[in-house]
């Protein structure tokens, strides 16, 4: 039988945001805490105290989802400082853990002309008891969906102006800082009403660390962003079509000592999904989204990725999966998600 993400809804100011998310999912908060602590080997008392080091920087760069995060923390009845290291993750002991596969389809390659943007999401198996699928609607801002897991307010997701984000971890690249994570701005961008704004914010917020992020929008566009430590890249720009898997493709930081740092398969997953999008270049339906999203070439690391057993790669264990599957149609406002392997559960489609 096939499952899905729970679904939760919440709505208002950044605070009664928070609390109704808290409430909703308290259990995946507090699952997901425990998981963060023994995959850290940090205790939770010390992930609170070095979540705490960050609050000036919440205060500063994103004043209400501090807010929200008290709510959260309300809701959920834990301490602002547990809802702070939701929001941290792996950036507290300075770790990236994901093995994705993002693309993005423009209006040229599709059967109906619309686009097509979006992931798989590889990660440790356990993530599948703490996520679920979140729609908001904030007062004052843009509405929007969200898949996400145990309390963070910004992942991947769509808003009502079309704007939609996916994201890969990287391989080398620049050296960590202390910043922010990547999560609060993911919720920034959904905030944004098109990718010129959100080109804006990513020149001026600091994260602590390096990723890639999939963008498109209601008008069409498409964008491909290699954010780092030290500012934003852009690999290429293009209208037909985007993929990213988790080695740099910018001119400036694609070499031979960050490739030594990146997945091995990243570079074949890359390699197939610019096939299967380019042999159907022009007449790309959702079902054939979803087909690629389930492609097995590669197995077991392939682009729907399953657990096997071999050796630790520099970023996702052997027992690392697709945890989640998701393709947005920002022209449509719709987010199509599947629980783990999208070869064994169906697509479930929220809209806004």
């Amino acid at each position: 039988m096939s499952q899905q993400y729970p679904f939760f809804e919440v709505h208002g100011e950044p605070r009664e945001l928070g609390r109704q998310h808290g409430e909703q999912a308290a259990e995946q908060i507090r699952g997901y805490l425990d998981f963060l602590a023994a995959s850290l080997r940090v205790s939770r008392e010390q992930l609170r105290l070095r979540a705490l080091r960050f609050h000036p920087l919440f205060e500063k760069f994103c004043p209400e989802q501090l807010v929200e995060a008290s709510g959260l923390a309300e809701g959920a009845k834990l301490t602002l400082a547990d809802s702070l290291v939701a929001q941290l993750r792996g950036e507290l002991t300075q770790v990236s853990d994901g093995a994705c596969t993002t693309f993005a389809i423009g209006p040229r390659g599709t059967a109906t002309k619309t686009t097509f943007v979006g992931q798989t999401s590889d990660n440790p198996p356990e993530l599948e008891s703490f996520g679920y699928v979140l729609k908001l609607r904030p007062t004052n801002k843009p509405a929007m969906l969200m898949w996400t897991f145990g309390g963070m307010l910004g992942y991947h997701g769509i808003n009502e102006h079309g704007v939609a984000h996916f994201a890969n971890a990287l391989g080398g690249g620049p050296a960590w800082k202390f910043a922010l994570s990547h999560y609060p701005l993911k919720r920034l961008i959904l905030e944004q009403t098109s990718l010129r704004g959100v080109m804006q914010l990513m020149r001026e917020f600091p994260v602590c660390s390096n990723g890639n992020y999939m963008l498109a929008d209601g008008s069409g566009a498409i964008l491909d962003v290699e954010l780092t430590s030290d500012g934003p890249f852009v690999p290429e720009l293009q209208d037909r079509f985007l993929v990213h898997s988790n080695h740099y493709l910018c001119s400036e930081h694609a070499c031979d000592a960050n490739f030594q740092l990146s997945l091995a398969d990243s570079f074949p997953r890359l390699d197939r999904m610019r096939t299967l999008i380019d042999t159907q270049f022009g007449s790309i339906e959702l079902k054939d989204v979803q087909r690629f999203l389930a492609d097995h070439d590669g197995l077991p690391v392939s682009i729907c990725r399953h657990s096997h057993e071999g050796p630790a790669g520099p970023m996702l264990g052997p027992s690392g999966k697709t945890v989640a599957a998701l393709i947005a149609e920002p022209k449509q406002r719709r987010l199509h998600v599947s629980l783990g392997n999208p070869c064994e559960n169906r697509f479930v489609t929220y809209s806004l």
